[in-house]
Parts: C-alpha cells; sequence; structure tokens
C-alpha cells in the first residue's frame, strides 16, 4: 500500500489551497493523503476526492482569561485526539499550513516522533505556526524574508514559494497585454473572500475624481460585501463608470489576466496569484491582520518594483484617483511592474514543497532546483 502523507490546515481558503495543491502533487506522485482540518474546511473533499478527510477540536484563544482557559483545555483534548487519529493512520510524515486547527495535529506529530514540516505562507511567521516552528524538522518558507523567526529556527527554513490553485497556475505564461493610449483599461478589484468596506467605499469616489475622457475608458470588476454592492453599484453609476460588482467571482483566474491594473488586499494567496500570472497591483493591506502581516507582503512586492502600497490609513479617493492617472498616463510603467511581479513567482512552489517533505522522510536535504521561468 502507498504510503499516506497528513496535512493540517485551518479552514480558510489562505491555508487550503497550498495544502490542495500540495495534496495533487503528492497523489501524482503515487502517495495517499489525508487531510485534518476544521467544519469550513470539510468542502475541500468536493475538490479532491480521493483524499481522506477527519476533523478533531481545535483551541482558539480570545482576549479574556476564560476563553484563554477554554482553548488551552480544547488545545490539550484536540492533541490527544490527534495522538489517537495518527497511530491509527501511521502516516509517513504529517505536513502543517497554519491555522489553529493544525496545531494539536501538529504538536501529535512531534510527540510521535514524526517526519513533520509547516508552511508559511506569509512574509511574517503566523502564530500557530510560530508556536510550532521550534518542533518541526523543515519550515518551508514564502517569501525569501521571513520574519517572527527566532534565531534557532532558521536554519530550518528552505524557500519554497506559496503553492496556487491549479487554474491559476495554467495561466502563468500568460502575457500581460499593455493598454494603448484609447483602448479600454481593465481594473480589478478585490477585497478577500467577502470583499472590504474601504475598498467599496474609496476606490467609487476615486473613479469619480478623474477625468470623464479617462473615465470612460474604464471596465471595472470589483468585489463587494453583499451589504454593500447597491451602493457601489450607485456611485459607480453617477459617475459613468461601467462596472460588474458580485460578492465573489468563480472566474477571477480569467479576470486576473484580463487585467491591466488590479487594487487588492495583500493577503498571502492574493499575493501568490498576482506574482504567479504577473500583475502590476495597488495594495491595500488589511489593517487588522495579525502582526500585521498583509503589509508586510505588500511591502516585499513593492519593495523589488511589482506593486504600490498604500495604507489603509492613508487610502483616501484623492490620492488613489491621483495615483491612477498616473499610471494608466504610463503604460510602459504598469508593463515594467507585470514582468517584476511575473519575476517573483514560484512555479515550482508545489513540486518543491513536495519535494522538501520527500526528502523529510528520508532524513535527507532537498537539492536546490533552478527556478523556472
Amino acid at each position: 500500500m502507498s504510503r499516506l502523507i497528513v496535512l493540517a490546515a485551518g479552514g480558510t481558503g489562505g491555508h487550503l489551497f497550498p495544502a490542495e495543491a500540495l495534496a495533487r502533487e503528492l497523489m501524482a506522485r503515487g502517495f495517499r493523503v489525508a487531510l485534518v482540518t476544521d467544519r469550513r474546511g470539510q468542502a475541500f473533499g468536493d475538490k479532491l476526492p480521493g483524499v481522506e478527510l477527519h476533523r478533531i477540536r481545535a483551541g482558539r484563544f480570545g482576549a479574556g482569561l476564560m476563553s484563554k482557559v477554554v482553548g488551552v483545555a480544547e488545545l490539550a483534548l484536540g492533541t490527544l485526539e490527534a495522538g489517537r487519529l495518527l497511530r491509527m493512520l501511521s502516516p509517513a510524515a504529517v505536513v502543517g499550513f497554519g491555522g489553529y486547527p493544525s496545531v494539536p495535529t501538529m504538536l501529535a506529530a512531534a510527540r510521535l516522533g514524526l517526519p513533520t514540516a509547516i508552511h508559511e505562507q506569509n512574509a511574517i511567521l503566523g502564530r500557530a505556526n510560530r508556536l510550532l516552528a521550534p518542533r518541526v524538522k523543515r519550515i518551508a518558507t514564502s517569501f525569501a524574508e521571513l520574519g517572527g523567526v527566532r534565531d534557532f529556527d532558521r536554519t530550518r527554513l528552505m524557500l519554497t514559494g506559496n503553492p496556487v490553485r491549479p487554474a491559476i497556475a495554467a495561466l502563468r505564461g500568460t502575457p500581460y497585454r499593455m493598454p494603448g493610449d484609447d483602448t479600454g483599461f481593465d481594473i480589478l478589484v478585490l477585497g478577500g473572500s467577502q470583499g472590504a468596506r474601504v475598498l467599496s467605499e474609496v476606490v467609487p469616489a476615486a473613479f469619480a475624481l478623474l477625468p470623464e475622457p479617462l473615465r470612460r475608458r474604464l471596465r471595472i470588476t470589483q468585489q463587494a460585501r453583499p451589504e454593500d454592492i447597491e451602493a457601489v453599484r450607485v456611485a459607480h453609476r453617477a459617475s459613468g463608470t461601467a462596472a460588474e460588482l458580485a460578492p465573489f467571482f468563480n472566474d477571477v483566474p480569467e479576470r486576473l489576466v484580463r487585467a491591466h491594473l488590479v487594487i487588492s488586499r495583500a493577503g498571502a494567496s492574493t499575493m501568490a496569484e498576482l506574482t504567479m500570472v504577473g500583475r502590476p497591483a495597488i495594495l491595500v493591506p488589511y489593517l487588522h491582520a495579525a502582526d500585521d502581516h498583509q503589509t508586510a507582503n505588500a511591502r516585499a512586492l513593492e519593495q523589488v518594483g511589482g506593486a504600490w502600497v498604500i495604507p489603509q490609513a492613508a487610502f483616501t479617493a484623492e490620492g488613489l484617483a491621483e495615483m491612477l492617472r498616473g499610471l494608466i498616463a504610463e503604460p510602459e510603467r504598469l508593463a515594467r511592474a507585470a514582468a517584476t511581479a511575473h519575476a517573483q513567482g514560484r512555479p515550482d512552489a508545489a513540486r518543491d514543497l513536495a519535494d522538501l517533505i520527500v526528502a523529510a522522510l528520508g532524513n535527507g536535504h532537498p537539492a536546490p532546483r533552478e527556478r523556472a521561468a
């Protein structure tokens, strides 16, 4: 029987997308894969029917004393539950992708002496992974520089990149279409899985400040929360801006390819997708992200010239309109940023992460690999 690899991940897309990509790569190599997650991750099985799904309890630590006590108790019970599950499954290795639901499984795997690795999607080590880092054998990173890592953990870091959805990876070679002076200009506005109120408020107001000839060129695709959509629609209509709105788009990969410019939050999956396809972006990091990791993600791409960052506190209609006027007037600048973003993409992330896991099985070290274009 083929060997089993257990993946442990929180139920959000940021954790599950790379887990899905690794699962596909491992299954293609003949491994069996099981996923331990929370309730939100149960839909994973619809995408990969061959993956076994398991749920265990996981503590989440809130602000109050009682919440912390309950969280510790849940974590302890979840770790015991995970230990029983792992002894039953007898996996060859266990890989964590962050989020509190991954913690009990990874703690249990470390106690059992199993080969272990964690994957960090952001430029700052997440709180769950920070707890696990001293206990695992390998730490895979998505950014060349990773904050929040203890010095004695750095010897186990390996840059693999952040694996993306197959639909995004398939578009890696799609060239950037530089906009002409008298052609349409496509802008994609993304605010995360539920949209972002600040984007819904500022973006339409910024478009309204643009000169009418420029505004008439714009073709906007904007993600917005259900409760905000009508107000956003009215604002775009009042300024004469052509806009398509929805809380969620099923065809984001195709819309991303068509975009001349993206206005977005700076979550890990968004950053990986921008660099995989190679599209310039104005990034507005989420103000309350844990440890301000979205700002670290965004600055990493800005520093090499692939994006422009506007902190949320400075994200105004006037400032955004001024930036848009300048960027749309310089298509070559957009094309350079697109090329720079593309150069940061890591199309072999799933393969390199799988190599790391396979090497850990034999207690070896992955050989360096050349990056694909």
